[in-house]
């Protein structure tokens, strides 16, 4: 049995069971911060003579209790008046979490990732226990907290971010890797540091929580002990998963989409731009109302479940339906309005190019290069997300003389595009679709270089229009072996190997460009 006491001496709370199976959910704690404890220490009894076991210690750590005390008992002891035997106080544990910089070698505690988390005192008579001055200590360790808090206090906008990755049986071990390298990278393009990656493999994903149960307290734990304030998941997660995550876990759960959409947000600099990244938001966001919080709580059908929260979710449900028709006729206007773009181009039979390709392969700065563009230009993902339509010239296959071509820069792809993203830039990726050819830009420097290829050819054969004929040129040969250099050559041995940066190979470029506008045109 465990009784839950706060600092007052009133209990608040008292189960059957283990402290790991009657611990007090994340989000019915007290909030303190970093710097505190809960307020609440725990009572346990047990029979075995055995010190608390990992799990509820786990379960101590992750509820940031006061302290927590176990009791054993002997399995004789005296008869009760109407029956009923009990046994004896045989011997005492106190537990508690220490901060991550105390000394601590000679008081046995538990180190996590290289950090103590708890310590566990010698077994101590009743008596010794009850002369234990819990308030005192309880002062003394909130004071040590807020010591190491002060010493590590970051930015409050800056995110410190858990990763959680979970590896299926269809996934190869290389390919898991570089989807969380890349989760990384969009974390830290976001503005999130990345404190720790978590990985489980499993067969396939838990339908309730992606990870397994012992995982995702491993998960609350690790968020406790390095005071993480945001845990991302590597895949798509249901507004269902992410309610019975964030229950369990106490600390903010999105998935890899919302992190892409937060990126898009802060990337967005033109009125179109902007007017996408709204859309795809509402979007993800309609399905991710119902439960999120008392004040929109769950629609439900019987006592005890309707009351003001339907109201403001139903409310709020119907306000972002209403916006999300205005922004999607004018998307379709931006889409009217880019189309007849491409009319008056295609009147003037300007042929047309599109540059696409993977994020951060280097499109806005091979644009920049070839036509003095001035696009803003940084080794990040998504740099860039708003499509720039410059003039270049290359020389005519047949005649030699300069011909005029324009060449548009189009938001990058990514493993796995989100299809709100899809939807929402539909404008934008009319550009591919309705351009002559593309030129499919590839960073050979990227260690998955391959399976990015692989990633933009299924984005392109999934547009509602064929694009036209696609030439592969191979970014940033500066930045290679040889060995990397002949197996792409080998691959593919019509591409182009230039480095945009060092200005390489782009004669080469603009010839092999001028005879794939001319094939375009000509099977037109």
């Amino acid at each position: 049995m465990c009784a839950y006491i706060n600092r007052r001496g009133q209990v608040i709370r008292v189960g059957v069971g283990t402290p790991r199976q009657t611990q007090i959910p994340p989000l019915e704690l007290p909030r303190y911060g970093a710097e505190r404890l809960s307020g609440i220490r725990c009572i346990a009894t047990q029979q075995k003579t055995d010190p608390p076991s990992e799990a509820d210690l786990t379960a101590m750590a992750i509820q940031r209790l006061d302290a927590l005390v176990s009791l054993t008992f002997t399995e004789e002891g005296f008869e009760r008046r109407g029956g009923g035997a009990t046994g004896y106080v045989q011997e005492t544990y106190l537990a508690h979490l220490i901060p991550n910089s105390r000394e601590n070698t000679d008081l046995g505690g538990q180190y996590l990732n290289g950090q103590a988390a708890w310590t566990v005192s010698s077994p101590m008579s009743l008596d010794l226990l009850s002369k234990q001055d819990f308030l005192e200590l309880v002062e003394s360790l909130e004071a040590e907290f807020q010591r190491e808090f002060v010493a590590q206090q970051v930015d409050l906008d800056h995110d410190r971010v858990l990763i959680v990755g979970l590896q299926t049986d269809n996934l190869k071990a290389q390919e898991f890797q570089n989807i969380l390298d890349e989760l990384a990278r969009l974390v830290n393009t976001a503005g999130g540091e990345v404190l720790q990656t978590i990985k489980q493999k499993r067969s396939r994903l838990h339908p309730q929580t992606v990870v397994g149960e012992g995982k995702v307290q491993e998960i609350a734990l690790t968020a406790q002990t390095l005071g993480a304030n945001l845990i991302v998941f590597d895949r798509d997660l249901s507004p269902g998963q992410v309610r019975n995550l964030e229950t369990q876990i106490g600390v903010r759960v999105v998935d890899r989409t919302e992190v892409i959409l937060d990126i898009f947000a802060q990337r967005a600099q033109s009125g179109a731009g902007k007017l996408q990244v709204e859309l795809a938001q509402l979007e993800y966001m309609l399905p991710r109302l119902t439960g999120r919080g008392q004040a929109m709580s769950r629609l439900g059908g019987g006592i005890g479940t309707r009351g003001p929260g339907e109201t403001k979710l139903e409310t709020e449900r119907r306000a972002i339906q209403r916006r999300i028709a205005r922004l999607q006729q004018e998307v379709n206007q931006l889409q009217a309005h880019r189309s007849r773009l491409r009319q008056n181009r295609q009147h003037q039979e300007v042929p047309s190019v599109a540059l696409v390709g993977y994020t951060n392969a280097g499109k806005s700065t091979l644009l920049n290069t070839l036509t003095n563009a001035q696009v803003y230009t940084a080794d990040q993902l998504f740099a860039t997300l708003d499509p720039t339509t410059r003039r270049l010239m290359i020389p005519n296959p047949e005649t030699g003389e300069q011909m005029a071509i324009v060449l548009t820069d189009t938001v990058g792809f990514i493993h796995e595009l989100p299809p709100a993203l899809m939807d929402a830039f539909r404008a934008t990726l009319e550009e591919v679709t309705e351009a002559d050819a593309l030129l499919h830009l590839v960073d050979l420097s990227h260690p998955a270089w391959q399976s990015q290829i692989r990633s933009v050819m299924a984005i392109l054969s999934e547009m509602p229009i064929t694009p036209g004929p696609a030439l592969i040129a191979f970014n940033k040969i500066d930045q290679v072996d040889s060995d990397t250099l002949a197996l792409a050559q080998e691959e593919f041995p019509q591409a182009v190997f230039i480095s945009a940066s060092e200005r390489l190979g782009l004669e080469t470029l603009r010839q092999r460009l001028a005879q794939l506008v001319d094939y375009a045109v000509v099977h037109r």
